[in-house]
């Protein structure tokens, strides 16, 4: 489809939205953009901005109904507009990674998955300019992947979520990764099943020639196996004998290259970060990275902020911010990261998701849980009998409590398992309170 000259819309003007309308201005088509809440919610400042960078010929429509997608040759919708408010009117609609996706010129690595992805796109970024390639991370990781359109890159990494592959069409990454799939978004997808399906789209245009990197350890990932068109390269953290990149003793084993990466130098706690590891290994030797290189790469990672961070040691108590885990396979993963006790400071927007998942895991990690936000009463449920809980009324109350609660060694640990909208702007924002409710603790211990 040729952009210059068609009418097209873009719904949202957020990150993403801004970012598709600059881009299909410079390819010459008749935009319009609009967006459902008004300049204020907006901000003043980002409409002014974008007004001037794309011209009066370009209408901006705020605070009133989107227009019907069907005046419209194309639709260009931001991830977090549902299908069902566009895709039944629409001619057509790609999202930003659709559009990405046909004008890069160099091969993609695009990574999906419930959990795990921004920090996996992050490590393949460091293993391939480790390995001398021109890389950059893009994507759900707050980058617009619009925005490498046009650099100097031989590789573009994308994080790619549910959202996003909703509205994808011919999108062919060179390499395709599955880290792993819990429920998650089920308000939007409706169930298990159709957000499983949504994450296999993102290998449903690729062919013999691209790669499709599977976690062996997932059965529903590994079943995507059956029907992929790319080559399966498989990882396993439990060290199946049967995938091609697995954890053997404290190396990562490269089954078809028969090469051994020792991974004395990671810095990234739990099992979890070895599953990253495996799939950013398998990856980028897939695009044609020497492994030997990459492994160079691995020791400088230290990890994203709000993903099992280590804040501060107090007093002998370790205290981490893993904010990011907004669902219960997030949480029960970073749970079973520690061997030391864990004092549990967990809750915020339910996503009625359910919590059973996460109660065994708890039960043999967790000294006390403290409950914060409106899933408090939820995760009260599911953990009693099992592991002692208390209430608090905010996060800050919580680290003081749980402060007092743990002992030399222990762990503080802040893996909500929800949502962070009940009390704050995103999961970003609740990690830097936890930052500051720690750094409060620490100048109460030196005055």
């Amino acid at each position: 489809m040729e952009l210059a000259g068609k009418e097209i819309l873009v719904l949202g003007l957020g990150i993403t939205g801004r970012s598709a309308a600059r881009f299909l201005c410079e390819q010459g088509a008749r935009v319009t953009v609009a967006d459902e809440r008004t300049e204020t919610e907006i901000g003043p400042a980002v409409v002014a901005e974008l007004a001037a960078e794309l011209g009066s010929r370009v209408p901006v429509i705020t605070g009133r109904p989107f227009p019907d997608p069907a005046d419209y040759d194309l639709v260009v919708p931001s991830p977090g507009i549902p299908y069902a408010r566009y895709g039944t009117r629409a001619r057509r609609a790609w999202g930003d990674i659709e559009l990405a996706g046909r004008a890069l010129r160099i091969p993609i690595a695009a990574v999906t998955g419930t959990n795990g992805k921004s920090t996996t796109v992050r490590i393949l970024e460091t293993l391939l300019r480790a390995a001398g390639l021109r890389a950059r991370a893009a994507g759900n990781i707050g980058t617009p992947a619009l925005s490498l359109v046009g650099q100097p890159l031989d590789v573009a990494v994308l994080e790619v979520s549910s959202f996003q592959l909703e509205s994808v069409e011919s999108f062919r990454p060179r390499v395709a990764v599955i880290l792993n799939l819990t429920p998650d978004h089920l308000d939007r997808h409706g169930n298990f099943s159709r957000y499983a399906e949504t994450k296999r789209r993102l290998l449903a245009q690729q062919q013999s020639d691209d790669s499709a990197v599977l976690n062996f350890d997932d059965p529903v990932v590994a079943g995507m196996a059956a029907t992929a068109k790319a080559r399966v390269v498989t990882f396993s953290a439990t060290g199946s004998p049967e995938a091609d990149v697995t954890l053997d003793g404290g190396s990562v084993y490269l089954r078809r290259e028969n090469l051994r990466l020792p991974l004395d130098d990671l810095r990234l706690p739990g099992i979890h970060n070895v599953e990253n590891v495996l799939a950013s290994v398998a990856a980028a030797v897939e695009l044609g990275a020497d492994p030997r290189r990459c492994a160079a790469g691995l020791a400088g990672f230290t990890g994203l902020p709000h993903r099992c961070e280590e804040v501060a040691t107090l007093g002998g108590v370790t205290y981490v911010n893993d904010s990011k885990a907004t669902n219960p396979g997030a949480a029960r993963r970073s749970l079973e990261s520690f061997r030391a006790p864990v004092v549990w400071i967990a809750g915020g927007r339910n996503k009625d998701l359910g919590f059973a998942e996460l109660v065994d895991a708890a039960a043999a990690q967790v000294r006390t849980a403290f409950l914060i936000g409106e899933a408090a009463p939820a995760l009260e449920a599911a953990l009693a009998g099992r592991v002692a809980t208390e209430r608090a009324p905010n996060l800050e109350e919580a680290v003081r409590r749980a402060a007092r609660v743990a002992e030399p060694g222990d762990v503080v640990l802040l893996s909500p398992a929800s949502a962070s909208f009940d009390q704050f702007s995103g999961f970003e924002e609740r990690g830097e309170r936890f930052r500051q409710a720690v750094a409060a603790l620490a100048d109460g211990e030196t005055r």
